[in-house]
């Protein structure tokens, strides 16, 4: 684990303003009819104004040459996490998606994911909206001075299921600075108390992806990025920054939600 100085928090913070003013941003932008192709263009030109790169561009996958070609994730309905933006790929009324944005700005990273709605969705989709930024909340809330990392998936584990909906185990949050991958993992799963224990200096990104049905997903064989919900149900997945501090957690880009 590295663990950052107050300048270094400063520095994310700023990074982490970025991806916190693309989602806000596209909150009012996304609509019925859109290719998730202009939403990665949208996103690319803000992060360029704001002085950042895209984190994602050219992000490798395993030395195969398939380097991830947008400068954000754009993941439709049963798409968990990776969705590769496309020309192809219209939203439609009722449909949700997230998007996952991730900037490089003065050497430091900044990630953060919204899953929005795309007009009028049903009551369905909007309660797993609603029960997975909840999660957030409550992994958020557990990043404390003293605490393990564990205790970050338990309470989202729990909430999530205690509304019958389930974790996706695959893919977890991370630690995040100077690298935008770092130690420690911080899965949305487990049992409390176990783990890393938490101390002032730690930056997580907490990043629960929630699915309507089972928690089974597959990977895309055709792009080997694209992950998707083995049974076809919905997925959600909402993410933020968060500092350890001897205050309690600070969400790095727009104030703490604990």
């Amino acid at each position: 684990m590295v663990l950052k100085s107050p300048g270094e928090i400063a520095i994310m913070d700023a990074a982490n303003a970025i991806v916190r003013r693309i989602l806000d941003e596209l909150r009012s932008f996304i609509r019925p009819g859109l290719s998730t192709a202009e939403i990665d263009a949208f996103a690319r030109e803000r992060i360029r104004d704001g002085g950042a790169e895209s984190a994602f561009l050219g992000y490798p996958h395993r030395g195969d040459g398939r380097d991830f070609p947008g400068s954000v994730c754009t993941s439709v309905n049963s798409e968990v996490v990776h969705g590769i933006p496309s020309a192809h790929v219209k939203l439609r009324e009722g449909d949700i998606v997230s998007v996952d944005v991730g900037v490089r700005h003065r050497g430091y990273y900044g990630d953060g994911a919204e899953t929005f709605p795309v007009g009028q969705i049903s009551a369905e989709a909007e309660r797993l909206l609603q029960v997975t930024r909840r999660a957030l909340e409550l992994g958020v809330e557990q990043a404390r001075p003293g605490n393990r990392v564990s205790d970050i998936g338990h309470v989202v584990q729990r909430h999530v299921e205690e509304n019958g909906f389930s974790v996706v185990r695959e893919f977890v949050g991370h630690g995040i600075g100077a690298n935008l991958h770092e130690d420690p993992q911080v899965p949305n799963f487990g049992a409390p108390g176990r783990r890393e224990r938490l101390v002032p200096g730690m930056v997580l990104a907490i990043e629960p992806m929630v699915n309507a049905g089972a928690a089974d997903v597959l990977l895309s064989a055709e792009d080997g990025w694209t992950a998707r919900t083995r049974d076809g149900s919905l997925s959600a997945h909402f993410e933020v920054c968060v500092a350890v501090t001897d205050a309690g957690p600070r969400v790095l880009g727009h104030g703490s939600v604990a």
